[in-house]
Formats: C-alpha cells, sequence, structure tokens
C-alpha cells in the first residue's frame, strides 16, 4: 500500500503539473460554425442566403490577443466551401489561410478544423467565405481581438461595443452572378445595401414596405466603439449616423491618431473602429447611413443602407432626409486626402507592451519593387478575365504547400513579373518569388473604371501613397513615412495609384488580390511564396497540419471523413488523457 500511496500520490502531482501547464499557456477559445442554406428576405424579396449557426449575419467570434482559436466549420451547403479570415495574420501558418491557393476547399457536408493564434494581434476583422462567389450569399461575420487586460487602451474603455457589418447586396442568387460572370457579363448595379443584413429603414416612398431594418440601442450619455465592417460585393460605402461625429481609433488592428470625421468611405474588405459618444437630445431616433460612393449618385440611390441609432430614452421615430454624403463630385482630392488623413497612433501600444509605431519603416532601405497594374475585364481564350500585369490568375489544382510538401513538379510557377509586361495577356498559375525578410515597395496602378480594394493576406502594410494620375520614382517625394497607417486593405481610385511598404518576415504562400469580388473572381490575384533561405529543414514554417486536406493530384491520400464532429483540439485533447488516467487510476485502487 506504502507503493501504491506513492505512485498514487505521483500521479496527483504529475496531474497538478499538466494542469499549471495549460493554465500557463496561451488559453484556447473554440467555436463551431455550421453554414447552410436559409431563406431570408432582406430586401423584400424572398432569396436563399448563406447562414452561420442559422443566423444572417454570422456571429462575431471574440477572443484576446495570443488565444488559440480552433474553429470548427461544418459545410453543410451543396458545394465546396473555404473560410478565410481577412487580417488574421497567421504567422508560419498560412495552411490556416482558407484561399485555394493554400488550402483544398472543405467538401459539401464535411467538417473542417482551423487552429490558428492571434499572435499579438488586435482589433476588428471578419470571416468569410472566399470561393464559388458564396460571399455574395452571406457567410460572414465579426471576428474582434481585445486587448490583453496588461495592456491599456490608447482612449478610456467603452461603455459597449458594437459590430455593423455593411454591404451592397444582389437578390440574385449568387450561383446566378457566379454564372452572368462566366457567360461575361457584367454584375450590374447592386439592388441594395445592407447594414446587418437587414434593409434599409424606410426613410422615404423610394423604400417598399415590409423591409425589416436594423436597430442599434444606446443609452444617452455613453460612449461605445463601434466597429464598421464593409463586407459587400464590390461597391465602396461611405458611413455616417446623423448629428453624430466619428472619433476614428482602429483601423484594421492598428490604433489611429484620434480624429473626428462625419463620415467616412469604407471600401470592400476595411474595417474601422469608432468611438461614438451619445450626446445629442433624445426628441428622435437617428439614422445610421451606408450609402454608395463613386458612382452616379441619383442612378444608385436604391444602394444605400439605412439603419436606426435609437436612445432608451427617445421619444419618436427618425424622420426627414437622410444626412448629406461628401459632396465631392467635382473634388477628386477629398476622397484621396480623407484617405491619407488616417494616421498611426505611434504612441500607443499595440498588441504588445511597446508602441506600434516604434518600427522605422521610413529609414529602411527598399530591396525589392513591384508594380501591379490592372486593366478593366478582358476577353482572354474565349473567356472574360480581369489581370495583374497581364497575367489572369488561375488557381493551381494542387494547392503551392501541399505541392512543395509532396515535391510535386509543375503545378505553378515562380515566374510573376515584377512590372507590366508588354504582351498579350495571358491565364497563368505565375507565383511571385519574394525574398525572405526583403523591405518591399507595392505599387498598385488601377486602370480599370472602378475604384478597387487590395488585400495582402499574413501581413499588415503600410500605406504611404495614393494619388491620381499615373505613378513615377518621384512620387516617392509625396511618400509619408513617419506615421503612414497599417492595415491589410487599402483603396485604389480608378485611374490613380496607392503606394504600400512591407517587411517580408512571414514564411509561407500568401495571397495578394482584389477585394472586390467580381475581378477577383475573374483572376485578379497572385500569390507570394515566401521561404527562408537559411532554413534547410523547412522549420520556419508550421507543418501541415493533422486534418489537412487533399486534392487534386493528391486527392487519392484523402480518407472519407467517417463522423460528423471535428476532430478534438489539442488542449481538449490533453484534459481528455488527463481524465482516462485518473479514471484507470481509480480503476487500479479498486483492485
Amino acid at each position: 500500500m506504502a507503493l501504491f500511496g506513492l505512485n498514487f500520490y505521483c500521479f496527483v502531482g504529475i496531474c497538478l503539473m499538466l494542469c499549471g501547464f495549460c493554465s500557463a499557456a496561451d488559453p484556447f477559445a473554440h467555436f463551431d460554425l455550421e453554414f447552410s442554406y436559409v431563406t431570408a428576405s432582406p430586401l423584400g424579396v424572398p432569396q436563399q442566403v448563406i447562414a452561420v449557426n442559422r443566423n444572417f449575419p454570422g456571429p462575431t467570434l471574440n477572443v484576446t490577443t495570443n488565444y488559440n482559436v480552433v474553429v470548427n466549420v461544418k459545410n453543410n451547403l451543396d458545394e465546396s466551401l473555404l473560410i478565410t479570415w481577412p487580417g488574421i495574420e497567421m504567422r508560419r501558418g498560412s495552411w490556416q489561410d482558407g484561399v485555394l491557393g493554400t488550402n483544398c476547399p472543405i467538401p459539401a457536408h464535411w467538417n473542417w478544423t482551423y487552429q490558428f493564434q492571434v499572435k499579438d494581434q488586435i482589433g476588428s476583422y471578419y470571416y468569410v467565405p472566399s470561393i464559388n462567389f458564396q460571399r455574395a450569399a452571406g457567410g460572414f461575420g465579426g471576428f474582434v481581438i481585445t486587448n490583453r487586460k496588461v495592456i491599456p487602451l490608447p482612449f478610456n474603455t467603452p461603455d459597449g461595443d458594437i459590430v455593423i457589418t455593411i454591404g451592397d447586396w444582389y437578390t440574385r442568387d449568387h450561383k446566378d452572378l457566379r454564372a452572368s460572370l462566366d457567360a461575361g457579363k457584367e454584375l450590374g448595379m447592386p439592388d441594395g445595401a445592407l447594414i446587418n443584413g437587414r434593409g434599409p429603414f424606410k426613410y422615404n416612398s423610394s423604400v417598399p414596405d415590409g423591409i425589416e431594418h436594423e436597430i442599434i440601442d444606446v443609452d444617452p450619455g455613453k460612449t461605445y466603439r463601434i466597429r464598421v465592417i464593409n463586407v459587400g460585393v464590390s461597391t465602396c460605402l461611405n458611413f455616417r449616423i446623423q448629428s453624430h461625429n466619428l472619433l476614428l481609433a482602429e483601423a484594421e488592428g492598428h490604433y489611429t491618431s484620434q480624429q473626428n470625421y462625419t463620415s467616412l468611405d469604407i471600401h470592400v474588405g476595411q474595417s474601422y473602429s469608432f468611438l461614438v459618444t451619445m450626446d445629442q437630445n433624445a426628441s428622435s431616433d437617428y439614422y445610421i447611413v451606408a450609402s454608395a460612393r463613386f458612382v452616379n449618385q441619383s442612378e444608385w440611390q436604391r444602394v444605400t443602407g439605412v439603419a436606426i441609432l435609437h436612445y432608451s430614452n427617445s421619444k419618436g421615430r427618425a424622420s426627414g432626409p437622410l444626412p448629406d454624403p461628401p459632396n465631392d463630385v467635382n473634388d477628386n482630392s477629398f476622397a484621396v486626402n480623407q484617405a491619407m488623413s488616417i494616421r498611426m497612433n505611434n504612441t500607443a501600444s499595440g498588441a504588445r507592451p511597446n508602441p506600434q509605431g516604434s518600427f522605422r519603416y521610413g529609414s529602411i532601405n527598399v530591396t525589392d519593387v513591384y508594380v501591379l497594374r490592372n486593366v478593366p475585364p478582358i476577353t482572354i481564350d474565349g473567356k472574360l478575365r480581369a489581370t495583374y500585369n497581364g497575367i489572369s490568375f488561375v488557381n493551381p489544382n494542387t494547392p503551392v504547400g501541399l505541392a512543395d510538401n509532396y515535391k510535386l513538379k509543375g503545378s505553378y510557377k515562380l515566374d510573376f513579373p515584377n512590372t507590366p509586361m508588354n504582351r498579350p495577356p495571358t491565364v497563368d498559375r505565375s507565383l511571385i518569388n519574394a525574398t525572405y525578410k526583403g523591405f518591399v515597395e507595392i505599387v498598385l496602378e488601377n486602370n480599370d473604371t472602378v475604384v478597387q480594394s487590395f488585400h495582402m493576406d499574413g501581413y499588415s502594410f503600410f500605406v504611404v501613397g495614393m494619388a491620381y494620375g499615373e505613378w513615377t520614382e518621384n512620387s516617392r517625394g509625396s511618400y509619408n513615412r513617419w506615421d503612414a497607417i497599417a492595415r491589410s486593405t487599402t483603396q485604389v481610385f480608378p485611374g490613380g495609384w496607392t503606394a504600400i511598404l512591407v517587411y517580408l518576415d512571414n514564411v509561407g504562400v500568401w495571397n495578394l488580390r482584389t477585394v472586390n469580388l467580381d475581378r477577383w473572381y475573374l483572376g485578379q490575384e497572385t500569390y507570394l511564396k515566401i521561404i527562408d533561405p537559411e532554413d534547410d529543414d523547412q522549420k520556419a514554417e508550421d507543418a501541415p497540419p493533422d486534418n489537412v486536406l487533399f486534392c487534386g493530384a493528391l486527392a487519392h491520400f484523402q480518407k472519407p471523413q467517417r463522423f460528423s464532429s471535428a476532430a478534438l483540439s489539442i488542449q481538449e485533447s490533453l484534459k481528455l488523457k488527463i481524465v482516462m488516467l485518473m479514471a484507470f487510476t481509480v480503476i487500479y485502487m479498486m483492485i
């Protein structure tokens, strides 16, 4: 018995050590997201939308800096699905990025579990389907990373946190929309704009009856952090709240120099945090507006989302005309100046206890320059296609990382041109062979007729310059080399350019794309492939996850899914092992 007692107490000690190890490590956050079709009528017309956990939009995921995030995705659609996490840097783990160049799609009626760490990040993000034009049907939701308590906010703690999704919307099925593009047709004007998945409040007779609108409840005198995310298809929306100032505080994970705006243009894929104080009287409710920008305002009037800001002591409904959008039809400098007025807060700590602006990007020598030029969609080999530098990208049948891991040849090419080529446009699987730890300048030239958003996975970049006209070497003299905002999505105006600087220290395969869904679908994207040349064992990047999906030339490795529940997470597995070990010990004591 003495020996057994010693063994038992040793076991208890080991269990306590294991539990202590679990609590000392970064915590885990677990989510289950089921993607399925439901019928909704956001613009008064019944249509099929993609719900998440039967909700449209999906739930907001809330985590804290450095959490390990485990998301079990159940695909109950009738087609493959991939979920991507724009702005989440996935350090060393492009396997979790959720785009076709890095992941095989999740087959219909399958589960797949994403697992990644939100390492050294804070801010306002979102999740969204990345394939099959599904974003036009929904499937999106907010993703919020809050500070650790030991890191102070650069403003007083708000009285509440509100997530608002905005976006243009079509009443046509997403499969019909992509079929139109496949047939060489443009999508045309959206049928409206939604705020939190709901149509406009009936602010005038042009709004049909029977549309359910969004109501945001607030208390007088309180200050709220309002996070606004444009999850739409292709339209920039101007966001404003009647009679209230928007104090900008954060843009895609980086604190901004705080300044007031009466309205702000939010381009497709962009997100912001505003501090809004409820300092008006409550004689009536107030309008929240998201209206189309950079289009003919009279023709696009229907593409206007209207929600209601409702004070708890409000005495009546909102009425009268909507607050005016910017009056800059004859002044294209307004939009550029507003965009460049968004600056980094260089005195604020970000996710770590040191000022996030202490990285002196303006004094670092640029090692590589890439000029990415787009033009309006053109016909290549009989199909309507969109291009960067004359190349319309087609995703490889076998994702790049898998092809490399299994030493497949010919899946892709590392020959994407640094500058536009003087040759006929082509369809290709061409990637950028980027230099690890290079400090790169990327100039985005928009020769299309519509304003576009550009996004880079795996990174935040500094938006150092933006203007209408042609970019030249002399344009560098206008760059902001001190406090340019860092973000993952920036706008590029038609007939203009945007310049970004980025330090390539995150190994992996990272997607560069136009966020406008029609242009992305038509091939306006490529990838950066970044490897550490001194990493002979390729340990700088995470190994493929145990649950990696196989497709393309490696499809024969894929085993059928035998159960509907996702694999247990690391933390859950550890807990289970401890419980089982304790059970075996109790049984041993009874024998």
